[in-house]
């Protein structure tokens, strides 16, 4: 299975352009089983979803998992989901986080075939203590969760490794984290976006999915990385 993190910068390019079809093509590109979306929601006024479902399933055949209540909204603070096709059982909450922004995450459990995982998708703060508190508190719920493989990722806004980062707090439960570089999209210098697993070995190939297109669409490239539900689910045994 191929999963993916992208945030889409609110379908606004490196070009200043708002352009969702980019976006889409970018997802097309992709070819992952699923994808965690943040900032797919406007910033201002009604914050409306930028993306059309239905345009976005016939180009990519994917299915947006909207979070928010609201209708026109597509996301949890942000926090989107996609799947290829329908799964065969979905079940989400939803999961707010401590700091001076508003931020949240997505829990999913999914089974698409192959067995059921877990996906918590968040956008963390950007203040450092605020990542620590927010890692702190997707880590509380974690624990408090049913054994299941799981995959944490979206943009964590953290690319340091000092005793006091988001990053090592999540070391002990989710492995060390890879550091792929994928901000700013033009020329990336800053591995801001993350996709981690547990258990162990969960997560393969982690890769930046850099193409023209992408640098062109966001200010984030995506994230991928493969994922072998099988020997998870041992290991979880």
């Amino acid at each position: 299975m191929k999963v993916a993190s992208y945030n889409i910068h609110k379908c606004r390019g490196a070009d200043g352009m708002t352009r969702p079809d980019r976006i889409v093509g970018v997802i097309r590109e992709l070819g992952a089983d699923v994808v965690a979306l943040q900032e797919v929601d406007r910033r201002f006024g009604r914050r409306g979803g930028l993306l059309d479902p239905v345009a976005l399933r016939h180009e990519t055949g994917m299915r947006l998992l909207v979070q928010s209540d609201v209708s026109y909204r597509h996301g949890w603070h942000g926090n989107a989901l996609l799947v290829r096709g329908d799964p065969v059982s979905y079940t989400r909450s939803r999961l707010r986080l401590p700091g001076r922004e508003p931020r949240g995450a997505v829990v999913a459990e999914l089974d698409l075939g192959e067995g059921k995982f877990r996906v918590i998708a968040a956008h963390l703060g950007l203040l450092r203590l605020s990542r620590v508190d927010q890692v702190d508190a997707i880590l509380a719920a974690f624990h408090d969760l049913p054994a299941m493989p799981t995959i944490l990722l979206g943009d964590f806004n953290e690319w340091r490794r000092r005793r006091r980062s988001a990053l090592s707090r999540l070391e002990p439960t989710f492995g060390l984290s890879p550091s792929v570089l994928s901000f700013p999209s033009p020329r990336p210098i800053f591995p801001l976006d993350r996709i981690l697993g547990s258990p162990k070995g969960l997560i393969t190939d982690l890769a930046v999915h850099d193409t023209p297109l992408a640098r062109r669409s966001s200010d984030h490239l995506p994230l991928t990385a493969q994922v072998d539900l099988a020997p998870a689910r041992r290991i979880a045994a």
